[in-house]
């Protein structure tokens, strides 16, 4: 499960490790949610280019927006048999960009979830696999411009995150992020790039319950937990 992104590493940065050549000016952004837009990749003429997509993919074919609330995170295992994704799999993936994901975690004796942030151990930003659609509105009243959405691919968890949720984003390593975007990469190797990160590759710190409120978008998000020990 992935249901809480941040993002803040300034775009001109993020512009050099990812490849693309757009420079909007991005807030940054410490609980993004579903339904909201999301930094993504997508590989247009050959070249790669960033665009903000909504996240909650929104098939062509629905009758509503509010579909994609359900669709936030598409499971590697299915993709290739659920008409939902299988047309997208094959023709419109993407990255999605992120600094950070946050999960939530069932403790014992505590009523409420512990809600911690998974980064990369150096800091750096990184890429989730992402499956990217255009819906053009319901059947009958075509909106002016198509919706553009998108959902994180999951996988299985590794034994670094499995002691919070037993999914987790498909983190792409660089070395695999020109073939997940190129269209022409046979079914047998996208299938393979959709494997769990190294153990090493993530961390997990426990944070403030202040992310639990999709209405702080802060930094204070980041806060350490009070009295809650590091259990990575």
């Amino acid at each position: 499960m992935c249901g809480r992104l941040l993002l803040a590493t300034p775009v001109a940065e993020m512009g050099k490790v990812f490849g693309f050549p757009e420079r909007p000016n991005l807030m940054p952004r410490y609980n993004i949610a579903p339904t909201q837009d999301v930094a993504a990749v997508r590989r247009d003429g050959g070249g790669r280019h960033l665009a903000l997509l909504r996240w909650g993919l929104v098939p062509p074919w629905a009758g509503d927006v509010a579909i994609g609330a359900r669709m936030i995170n598409a499971r590697a295992e299915t993709l290739a048999e659920k008409p939902t994704f299988r047309s997208a799999l094959r023709h419109r993936r993407c990255l999605v960009l992120a600094d950070g994901f946050y999960e939530w975690q069932t403790v014992p004796g505590e009523k409420r979830k512990r809600p911690h942030v998974i980064r990369r151990h150096d800091g750096a930003p990184f890429a989730m696999a992402g499956l990217w659609e255009r819906w053009p509105g319901p059947k009958g009243a075509p909106l002016p411009e198509p919706l553009e959405t998108v959902t994180i691919v999951t996988t299985t968890a590794n034994a670094a995150l499995a002691p919070l949720h037993d999914r987790m984003p498909v983190v792409l390593d660089p070395a695999d992020a020109d073939l997940w975007l190129d269209p022409a990469t046979d079914p047998p190797e996208v299938a393979a790039l959709l494997r769990p990160a190294p153990d090493a590759t993530l961390t997990a710190t426990p944070v403030s319950t202040r992310v639990n409120s999709v209405h702080n978008d802060d930094a204070g998000c980041l806060a350490p937990a009070d009295a809650q020990p590091d259990l990575f």
